[in-house]
């Protein structure tokens, strides 16, 4: 299976940076998620995943480093913590953090955001401050 590596970019749009390796199971969005056509950048992330489950089915453990993402990006977020909880419900394991900035001063909606994901996904997400 091939690693998924996508260096971010800064322009009109804000696109990731995606590291998801298959060797050690560990996934990483990182920088901002603002993208014209968000469905058509994160649906080869979903396929991955799902593959992985399927084809290596080892641990994962996914990073979100996110500073900044917009509304049809929070779905596709939505997506991969669903894909997650699924693999956890089948018998995989799988960890889930965000990282994020203590010393933000928007850091409670950025919380409350990740907490509308625990709550409508039912994933547990290890907080963890930088």
């Amino acid at each position: 299976m091939e690693n998924i590596q996508i260096a971010g970019k800064h322009g009109v749009n804000f696109i990731p940076t995606v590291n998801f390796n298959a060797d050690t199971g560990i996934c990483e969005i990182e920088g901002e998620s603002y993208l014209e056509d968000t469905i058509e950048f994160y649906s080869p992330l979903f396929k991955w995943l799902k593959e992985y489950c399927v084809e290596i089915n080892k641990p994962i453990t996914f990073n979100f480093r996110l500073r900044y993402f917009n509304t049809s990006s929070s779905k596709c977020i939505i997506d991969i913590l669903n894909i997650l909880k699924k693999y956890k419900d089948d018998g995989g394991t799988a960890e889930v953090y965000w990282y994020y900035d203590a010393e933000e001063e928007d850091i409670e909606d950025e919380l409350e955001e990740i907490e509308d994901f625990v709550i409508e996904t039912n994933m547990k997400i290890n907080l963890v401050p930088e």
